[in-house]
């Protein structure tokens, strides 16, 4: 199962761009701390239900998948691993980030008590 939930600071303000299928992708970095350091993570979400409000320095929980995309360039085919977002609320909400989480364990499997269960 490709299940993320990431907790972090917008490294940067979200861009826009509009695809040619008329989609509309937001893409932005999210820098999260660990133990071992800081780490940045792309971040990805197609068609936001709204325009995305939030701006560089903002604490985000974010809800989706990771995944690896191909393209080609100048100098040949590369590849990009990014997190596809399918939802973000802002850390301060709390009420959002708990129901957020629990979408999420309930897509799991999760237990009551959050337990998720081995297979």
């Amino acid at each position: 199962m490709n299940s993320v939930v990431l907790r972090g600071r917008l490294s940067s303000d979200p861009q826009a761009r509009e695809l040619a299928s008329g989609s509309v992708l937001w893409s932005f970095e999210i820098t999260t701390s660990t133990e071992e350091g800081a780490w940045s993570v792309p971040v990805a979400w197609f068609d936001p239900p709204l325009v995305p409000v939030f701006a560089m320095g903002d604490e985000v929980v974010v809800r989706g998948g990771v995944r690896r995309r191909f393209f080609r360039t100048a100098v040949g085919t590369q590849s990009r691993t990014e997190v596809v977002a399918c939802e973000i609320v802002a850390a301060s909400a709390k009420r959002k980030v708990q129901r957020l989480v629990a979408r999420e364990m309930e897509r799991l499997g999760a237990m009551p008590g959050g337990e998720v269960p081995s297979k």
